[in-house]
């Protein structure tokens, strides 16, 4: 077991991010669909985000130490609409994305760190994500208090909607998640 651990460790150790727009697109939806399956397209996550392009300045590659794409991570400007129907700019988070035979490396963990690093902090939007509250909250302070009252365009499992912001209290109540047209 010892062992395993410390070839893990080397292994993600060796990685390098790099900015995912020096990858081939072809690249990455070749390891989106090894991560998550081709029917990934008609998750909820997909449609939350759909019409609009991720974010250079916050998504990232891994490469190992022969240089090949191993993971992915991209983040996405999207929207809380309240009742009123204002939008509430945000971040959405993910997908992180590693291969399958490469997961639990560090590979993951690096490239979310490498993204919410990149987040300026003197003017922060919040992050959403879906994702596991006990793994994003211990390394990134992401939770689901708050977000009861929104809603996603399509099937949801609510403890796994999260947020990330420096002051909650101007987070809306209620709303839907979706694209940020501007």
């Amino acid at each position: 077991m010892a062992a395993s651990l410390l070839s893990a460790r080397a292994m993600s150790d060796s990685a390098t991010i790099i900015p995912l727009d020096n990858v081939e697109p072809a690249l990455v939806e070749a390891l989106l669909d090894r991560a998550f399956e081709p029917e990934r397209h008609e998750r909820t996550a997909y449609k939350v985000r759909d019409g609009v392009d991720w974010l250079p300045a916050l998504s990232f590659a891994a490469l190992d130490s022969s240089e090949m794409l191993v993971g992915s991570i991209q983040c996405w400007p999207v929207a809380l609409t309240d009742p009123e129907g204002r939008a509430h700019p945000m971040i959405m988070v993910g997908p992180v994305a590693v291969l399958p035979a490469l997961q639990n490396m560090g590979y993951g963990k690096a490239l979310m760190s490498a993204s919410m690093a990149c987040i300026d902090g003197r003017a922060p939007l919040p992050q959403v994500m879906v994702g596991d509250p006990e793994y994003y909250g211990r390394f990134w302070g992401f939770s689901n208090e708050g977000t009861a009252g929104w809603d996603l365009p399509g099937p949801f499992d609510p403890r796994r909607l999260l947020v990330r912001c420096e002051n909650p209290a101007v987070l809306p109540v209620n709303g839907m998640l979706g694209p940020w047209l501007r």
